[in-house]
């Protein structure tokens, strides 16, 4: 029974919930950033570059030259896509610049007066060992006041709410 207690306290979890939206956000964004790179980036990049289709890209390993990967596929030849590679690579880096921008509006909305760099930082608790923001004065693990003394400028004792 122990192991279905601690699978329950990791789901509910805000770390493992907020990970799973983000799977699925993630399966649901990836149609649409494979269509904008193949669909709308690649062939004007591929007229760029005199016409050529970055899926027929290749290097056969056999010395043969085939007019086209799925030839060279159909002949059983070893082949290199470079082209596959370099259409993977900038699918990865929208997706990559894609999740920074909606990670940076999402720290915007949930500190809208704060830099997003410092909400992502964190100290250590003196009493409890926690992380906590930088920021915060009083810990939210245990309690605790954080604020320095103007003469002594050490951290106060600890001040314990009770309910």
């Amino acid at each position: 029974m122990g192991l279905l207690n601690e699978f329950k306290q990791f789901t509910i979890r805000g770390n493992a919930v907020d990970m799973g939206v983000g799977m699925v956000l993630g399966a649901a964004f990836s149609g649409f950033i494979d269509s904008l790179v193949t669909d709308i980036l690649l062939p004007p990049v591929g007229v760029l570059y005199m016409k050529m289709n970055f899926e027929n890209m290749f290097f056969s390993l056999d010395g043969t030259v085939y007019p086209s990967l799925s030839a060279a596929k159909e002949a059983g030849a070893a082949t290199i896509n470079y082209g596959l590679f370099v259409t993977a690579s900038v699918r990865f880096m929208i997706i990559l610049f894609a999740v920074f921008i909606v990670v940076r509006q999402i720290n915007r909305w949930k500190k809208p007066h704060q830099h997003p760099l410092q909400s992502m930082t964190k100290k250590e608790c003196p009493y409890c060992c926690m992380p906590i923001p930088t920021q915060a004065v009083i810990c939210p693990n245990c309690s605790s006041s954080l604020r320095m003394d103007k003469e002594s400028r050490t951290v106060s004792g600890p001040k314990w709410r009770i309910k």
